[in-house]
């Protein structure tokens, strides 16, 4: 098409396939919109197979298993296990590891991308990492590795509002996690407040709340926090 081999075409969200009947096994119109992203345009009514199913999306991440989440006037649909899930566990630990979150300075893209190839499922396990595994990866000298367990050392005394942002919780950037830390003093009640408790706190609305609430109700994210406390990250009790 236009001089380019197409392999995959976007249907954007599950509203655009449902507005554009589209199912499982049809045969398709695409163009590349704008000269540059190949989209599905419209159906062949006469190429559709008697029994085409209807696509539904899936309740449970393909990954993880964890539940899927979409919020109310929003066309995305996201995994809600993002401590966990494989599929975002690079990204995950990059904004952990990131300077406003835990601050775990030699901790960038390339050594992530390293360490998740069978050294660690999680960013907990970032914390069971030792000097000797970490040199023994590709182009990492022993020096490197132990200024790389040092930040991890050093990052386990932090704060309530930092350790909250970098649990990577969605819209809960460095001023709502704050916010969560004045009003709520520690994690437990922020991890099992309600919604209507949560949007008591200044800075979090109806929307915010939701992905809070979806969040600390994922017993795999709760389980990967829990093994960041056993591993020695704490903080001072929050005071104004």
């Amino acid at each position: 098409m236009g001089g380019v081999t197409v392999t995959n075409a976007t249907l954007h969200n599950e509203d655009e396939i449902k507005r554009k009947d589209i199912r499982i096994g049809d045969t398709v119109i695409i163009r590349r919109a704008g000269d540059v992203i190949p989209e599905v345009v419209r159906i062949m009514p006469e190429h559709r197979p008697r029994h085409a199913a209807v696509f539904h999306m899936p309740r449970r991440c393909p990954v993880c298993h964890s539940e899927v989440m979409r919020v109310e006037g929003e066309a995305i649909a996201r995994c809600s296990a993002g401590l966990y899930c494989p599929a975002q566990r690079i990204q995950s630990i990059l904004h952990f590891a990131s300077r406003r979150a835990m601050d775990i300075e030699g901790l960038g893209e390339k050594l992530v991308e390293l360490v998740v190839k069978g050294l660690i499922n999680s960013v907990a396990d970032l914390y069971a990492l030792s000097v000797t595994r970490l040199s023994a990866l590709e182009r990492m000298g022993s020096k490197s590795a132990e200024n790389v367990i040092a930040a991890l050392e050093k990052s386990k005394k932090t704060t309530l509002s930092r350790f909250i942002y970098a649990l990577g919780i969605r819209e809960v950037g460095e001023a709502t996690a704050l916010a969560l830390a004045r009003h709520f003093g520690e994690l437990g009640p922020i991890m099992d407040a309600t919604a209507e408790k949560l949007e008591q706190v200044p800075d979090v609305g109806p929307v915010v709340a939701e992905h809070i609430t979806g969040f600390f109700s994922e017993a795999h994210n709760r389980k990967v926090i829990a093994q960041l406390q056993r591993a020695g990250i704490t903080w001072p009790t929050f005071t104004t």
